[in-house]
């Protein structure tokens, strides 16, 4: 484990990494050892996992084409620009325009969105009936919930902005439809209430919150026997990637 630089950071920054890596400790019983991957052990099981992608910043280290070997991967708006994933899910207008104009639907047959009359006649388009009203990262979770993983890894659900003068968070901020990356961050607490309402209805699934070691961890999801956090570099040789 990589030491802290303490004077990176401020004083509360420096307790909550302290108390990040008490907590990590506790999972390392459950990771397997660098020469036993999940890739090894998924070889003979053929066990898929669910992925649910935010866009978060904190998801930058993953490879998401690696990871898509492991399992069905759900991601949001943007990612269709440089990766294709397995459900794609976007219930902004002016992404769905976006996505439309270039005909991405036609080559994805698994594009998701709200019902809106801007778009009601676009062809190839899958629509949630009754619509979720939610925003996109919570309603892919809520989507992947319902296919009947055991497992679900979430990536890129930040919540917070950036450390440095709450901007946004987002690795698609400064692009088309989103944010100037000199904007302040969007509150969360719309995206925390969804995420909590699907992990609460399904606690028959394991859901595990993949984040940077200095990521925001919002005290609303600790009361979730069935939620789990791991960090990025443990899950990155969990799976080998």
């Amino acid at each position: 484990m990589t030491k802290i630089d303490k004077s990176n950071y401020t004083k509360e920054q420096n307790k909550n990494l302290l108390e990040a890596r008490r907590a990590q400790k506790s999972l390392q019983a459950s990771i397997p050892t660098s020469s036993t991957t999940l890739k090894q052990i998924s070889a003979h099981t053929n066990k898929e996992y669910g992925f649910v992608i935010g866009n978060g910043t904190s998801r930058q280290p993953i490879n998401l084409t690696e990871l898509k070997q492991f399992g069905k991967l759900y991601a949001c708006n943007a990612v269709y620009r440089e990766f294709d994933p397995d459900y794609l899910v976007a219930v902004d207008v002016k992404m769905i325009l976006e996505i439309n104009n270039k005909r991405y639907q036609y080559k994805n047959p698994n594009v998701w969105t709200n019902l809106n009359k801007a778009y009601k006649r676009f062809e190839n388009l899958n629509f949630f009936n009754p619509s979720k009203g939610w925003s996109s990262g919570p309603t892919a979770l809520w989507l992947a919930a319902q296919h009947g993983y055991k497992d679900i890894y979430i990536l890129g659900f930040d919540y917070k902005g950036l450390p440095v003068g709450n901007k946004v968070n987002n690795i698609y901020a400064g692009t088309e439809n989103y944010k100037k990356t000199t904007d302040s961050a969007t509150y969360y607490g719309n995206w925390l209430k969804q995420t909590a309402t699907v992990i609460k209805e399904n606690t028959n699934i394991r859901f595990h919150r993949v984040i940077a070691l200095d990521n925001f961890t919002p005290e609303e999801l600790n009361k979730f026997s069935n939620l789990k956090t791991i960090y990025i570099e443990d899950f990155q040789k969990m799976f080998g990637i």
